[in-house]
């Protein structure tokens, strides 16, 4: 048999019918959630393609309450979630980016909003705003706190890297360039002055996002521009 024959290029790339965790990386770039009577939350759009009677119900803009209310019509983030419930084989991907499964044990981690993939139905998500005009002007004012026990799914552009943070070590990010970080890291955000001026004209390093205290931040080799929707 000829390896560039249909027979071939199917046994390469096919699923592998072993792997049937809740959450299972079936490519780098490719996530495979396998529901059974359960639901979970995916980013709206992320559906590649499914098996079995899967129903999606898009996430209504009060949900979470009035609280995020405001937050989610400001940041366009009450359109950006699906809500996938049956029985079968969820098949999600976000624009070729690399995805990383999370299991959160009583534990809570911040995401960059439009990093978020996919969450089970037990985790708790919440709309936080960084209190600066320069979270918004360089995109970076909305991100999503996830809390409980459960699966997560975030995706980055490229191989990430985690810095460790340390009272002795702040770590300072771009904030386009940052994914996620450990929930108990509250960021402030800081102007570099200095910078702009000498670059003459604005850039992304004028602002950058400071951590500080015992945590860990990931960054992605790569500064992603985020849109708000309409």
């Amino acid at each position: 048999m000829s390896k560039y024959s249909i027979e071939s290029f199917v046994n390469e790339t096919k699923e592998n019918p072993l792997e049937r965790d809740y959450f299972e990386l079936e490519k780098p770039q490719l996530l495979e959630i396998n529901l059974n009577n359960q639901s979970v939350w995916t980013k709206r759009g992320s559906m590649v393609g499914y098996v079995g009677k899967i129903n999606f119900e898009r996430q209504g803009i009060m949900s979470g309450g009035i609280g995020n209310f405001l937050k989610k019509a400001i940041s366009g983030e009450g359109s950006k979630l699906m809500k996938a419930e049956g029985t079968g084989r969820l098949y999600i991907a976000d624009a070729g980016k690399r995805v990383r499964i999370l299991y959160l044990n009583n534990e809570s981690v911040c995401v960059n909003g439009n990093d978020v993939l996919a969450h089970e139905n037990s985790i708790k998500s919440n709309i936080t705003m960084l209190k600066s005009i320069a979270g918004a002007l360089s995109g970076g004012l909305f991100q999503v706190k996830l809390s409980g026990t459960g699966h997560i799914a975030i995706t980055t552009h490229g191989d990430p890297i985690t810095l460790l943070v340390t009272p002795d070590a702040p770590v300072f990010t771009d904030p386009n360039a940052t994914v996620a970080w450990s929930g108990n890291l509250s960021p402030d955000l800081k102007t570099n002055v200095s910078f702009k001026s000498l670059m003459g004209r604005g850039s992304g390093e004028e602002f950058q996002m400071k951590f500080s205290g015992n945590g860990w931040v990931l960054i992605q080799p790569y500064e992603e521009v985020y849109s708000v929707d309409k």
